[in-house]
């Protein structure tokens, strides 16, 4: 015979405790995932560099402890003293290691936070808009899961029983008296233990980024009242000269001296230096140390012109507010007419009024017809014959001034493809003739899942440029004074880690008597700087240019 036992409130919450455990599920798997999500956080390397040097993190320990033995309201904020900084820690982490790959330096939160557009442009022109869009929101959903499951998982500790509460206090206390004393006696140089606690002076690092930061800026106050150049006029022995200063985007000292460029950079330079001289034209050649690496050109265009050291985007934001007088503006003010060719500009440039120019030609002022080359908006030969017909064209009938040009080519920009190719100057026209170049070679999306593909692409670009280069020098080089100079090295993926920050200048005229002012310089003459060239900071060129040529 069947028993009946009534259903008492007891067996309710029996049941009901039972089934809330199998939604929360078991707090063994939740402790962990915790511990996993805290570990990954915690020993991920804030560069590429790091990866082969991952060290258990003993603050792991120090939380399991504290959550073993804290409860109630307190163990609630512990949960959130817990997650907000690690979720702190992984945004940051990941955002150095995305500036480390493009700048070659950690993301500063006061100075970079100004500059996600520029961030936005290298992400997209390398892989696509559509293809940047998803790889953002994939990580920013990402962050944000990853997050949510370390809170959740946090609670798994709140449910552990008394007896295992007290064995995971014994654990994780001894794992972390271990710990400490390895950190004590562990050199990392010597003696390697593989312990690391750095989570708080990662923060606090970061902190104290900001604290500087700010300082630098007030530094920056004072540097702008120190200027070493007077108002002028200057550049006599350049009178009745035009000046045309040329930013080759992209082009430093690794494509000159790292063996996978040098051989075919080492010829170009050479071919150049052929054509030049069979022109009449002649050469310096030497070094320069950028304020940038991997991009943010304008900090390097804002040293060079306004001889200050412009190293971040909060000193930009300050010179182009202040009556600090550019390079531009000491030609203006001796005689010169100035202009700015500027084929990446494509919105609205406010800062442009600070530089001092007469005339500025941004990209929809180019008059170019033809197909775009992805981010690269047309080819440097483009740009260059374009300068050619809109401001020395005239320059021989009476009462035209000598022009001072500044220009900002962009061929070599990435993502390095499609990569055009010279055509005769006389074809170049409206641009249409480069139409079946920018429809050539394979899309971004493809050249950057291979990085030796990248390196090579970049390659070519920079050889383009320099050929493209050589060639307008030869054709148009009649009375005129071209500063070629890269304006930043690129990107770790094509240098490799640690690479230095100098580019390359060149000097080239027709007038010897120009180039002796140089003698002081100690720079090497042709095309090609060698390794024992002087380097000078960018900073110095305004300077050094007004004494040689005043």
């Amino acid at each position: 015979m069947n028993e009946y036992r009534p259903f008492r409130q007891s067996d309710a919450l029996r049941i009901g405790h039972i089934a809330q455990r199998k939604a929360n599920g078991s707090p063994f798997l939740r402790i962990t995932i915790a511990l996993a999500i805290m570990v990954a956080i915690l020993a991920l390397p804030s560069n590429f560099s790091e990866f082969s040097e991952l060290r258990f993190p003993l603050e792991i320990a120090g939380i399991a402890l504290l959550a073993s033995v804290v409860t109630g309201i307190g163990f609630s904020l512990l949960r959130w003293a817990v997650t907000l900084p690690l979720a702190a820690m992984l945004f940051l982490k990941l955002a150095d290691i995305g500036t480390g790959a493009a700048f070659q330096r950690p993301f500063n939160p006061y100075l970079d936070l100004r500059i996600l557009t520029d961030g936005w442009n290298l992400l997209s022109g390398a892989i696509g808009v559509t293809e940047a869009v998803g790889v953002i929101c994939a990580g920013l959903l990402a962050w944000l899961v990853i997050a949510a499951i370390l809170y959740w998982s946090l609670g798994g500790f709140r449910r552990l029983s008394g007896e295992v509460r007290r064995k995971s206090v014994l654990v994780s206390g001894a794992v972390l008296t271990v710990g400490l004393v390895g950190l004590l006696v562990q050199n990392p140089d010597r003696r390697n233990l593989g312990v690391e606690a750095h989570a708080a002076s990662y923060l606090i690092n970061r902190v104290t980024m900001v604290e500087e930061s700010i300082a630098d800026l007030a530094r920056f106050e004072d540097e702008l009242k120190q200027d070493p150049v007077s108002a002028g006029p200057h550049f006599s022995a350049l009178a009745g000269t035009d000046v045309v200063l040329v930013f080759v985007e992209s082009y430093g000292r690794s494509a000159i001296e790292d063996p996978r460029y040098a051989a075919r950079i080492g010829s170009r330079l050479t071919l150049v230096e052929k054509e030049i001289e069979a022109a009449g034209l002649q050469a310096r050649s030497g070094w320069l140390t950028s304020p940038t690496v991997g991009g943010i050109s304008w900090l390097a265009h804002g040293t060079l012109l306004s001889g200050l050291w412009v190293n971040n985007q909060g000193r930009y934001d300050r010179m182009v507010t202040s009556e600090r007088t550019t390079l531009n503006n000491l030609f203006g003010t001796s005689g010169w007419r100035t202009t700015a060719v500027m084929p990446a500009i494509t919105l609205d440039w406010p800062e442009a009024g600070y530089f001092g120019y007469d005339s500025i030609h941004a990209a929809a002022g180019l008059g170019y017809r033809g197909k775009p080359f992805n981010w690269v908006t047309m080819p440097d030969q483009f740009t260059l014959e374009a300068f050619e017909r809109l401001e020395r064209q005239a320059r021989d009938k009476p009462g035209h001034k000598p022009v001072m040009a500044e220009m900002a080519l962009i061929s070599s920009h990435a993502p390095w493809t499609p990569i055009p190719s010279l055509v005769p100057w006389d074809k170049v026209g409206d641009g249409a003739v480069f139409n079946a170049q920018a429809e050539s070679g394979d899309p971004p999306s493809v050249v950057w899942a291979d990085p030796n593909r990248v390196r090579a692409q970049y390659l070519t670009s920079i050889d383009y440029t320099l050929e493209t280069l050589g060639s307008y020098m030869a054709r148009y080089g009649r009375n005129t004074l071209f500063i070629l100079l890269g304006d930043h090295q690129p990107a770790s993926i094509v240098t490799g880690e640690g690479a230095s920050r100098d580019v390359p200048m060149h000097i080239v005229t027709g007038n010897p008597d120009l180039l002796k002012r140089l003698d002081r310089w100690n720079w090497q003459k042709g095309m090609i700087p060698q390794p024992s060239t002087p380097v000078y900071r960018m900073d110095e060129f305004r300077r050094k240019l007004v004494e040689s040529f005043d």
